[in-house]
């Protein structure tokens, strides 16, 4: 009875290991800067508004304080707040508060490192538009590093759509730097946030017809999100214009049309991709898997 038992305790722990989601081979995650929750309603964004009544959403996922950059892209691909990880400003190039715990990599464990270490054969892409990214990635552990650098959104999402299609990899994630710039110039809540909302949701599109032409589609799950939103011309306080972010997730195997009613931290979008792809997660993130979305 006790060999037995062992026996079925290590099965258990093998099952944990594999893939927590049938015939998901692929994630893509699209992180737009400064899109505010608020604004989804008002947006002429068809694609997204497509995405979300096709999959699950949430506009009540919230950012880590403070509602800035550089600490809640950590926090969303480290799976941990800023307690854990250590970075705290909006531009963070190294940790203010020292890091609980460090990689091989010398940073604090990204969902990129936990892929790599886990699945070291596994094809994994960064794409991102703002500069600022880069101190928060391990790079020696992504195939692909493509920084945008003054080339803009337009140039990353073509890049983006050009690596979907030729490497199909099992991760890629995507920082585009818009809504967040016209936001800072001309201001939240304002006719001309809302116009290149517009142009944010033709990125998306593009995107996801992109996964449909590399023959993928049904085996790719992807995830829109962002950092923050904004109030008047800045971020970084408390209100919920700044706070709340959208989270919506569509793919094999997501509810179609569902409000997400669980809680959701930036952080929980690290967790839930480690749980689809069946990986541990280290002992030092603080992220749970949005498991309401999925069927």
């Amino acid at each position: 009875m006790k060999r037995l038992l062992i026996a079925f305790c290590l099965l258990g722990s093998a099952l944990q290991l594999n893939a927590q989601v049938k015939h998901v081979k692929h994630i893509v995650l699209i992180g737009c800067d400064g899109f505010g929750a608020y604004a989804v309603a008002d947006a002429k964004m068809p694609n997204l508004k497509h995405l979300m009544e096709t999959g699950s959403w949430s506009l009540k996922a919230r950012c880590v304080m403070p509602s800035s950059s550089a600490d809640n892209w950590a926090s969303m691909l480290m799976g941990a707040g800023i307690t854990e990880h250590g970075y705290t400003e909006w531009n963070s190039k190294v940790p203010e508060i020292p890091s609980v715990t460090t990689t091989k990599y010398g940073i604090f464990p990204t969902i990129f490192s936990v892929i790599r270490d886990q699945k070291p054969a596994a094809k994994t892409a960064a794409i991102y538009s703002w500069g600022g990214i880069a101190p928060l990635i391990e790079k020696d552990a992504i195939n692909i590093v493509i920084p945008g650098g003054d080339a803009g959104d337009d140039f990353c999402v073509d890049t983006t759509v050009s690596v979907i299609k030729r490497e199909k990899p099992l991760f890629t994630f995507i920082h585009v730097s818009q809504p967040d710039g016209v936001g800072h110039n001309i201001g939240h809540r304002t006719p001309a946030y809302y116009e290149e909302l517009q142009k944010v949701d033709i990125r998306i599109g593009k995107i996801v017809q992109a996964v449909k032409d590399a023959g993928i589609e049904n085996e790719t799950i992807i995830i829109v999100t962002a950092d923050h939103g904004g109030i008047n011309k800045g971020h970084g306080g408390k209100s919920l214009d700044e706070i709340q972010i959208p989270w919506i997730i569509n793919g094999p195997g997501i509810k179609k049309n569902h409000e997400i009613k669980d809680v959701i931290i930036t952080y929980d979008t690290a967790a839930t991709i480690a749980w689809v792809f069946g990986l541990k997660m280290p002992q030092s993130w603080r992220g749970k898997p949005v498991t309401d979305g999925f069927n």
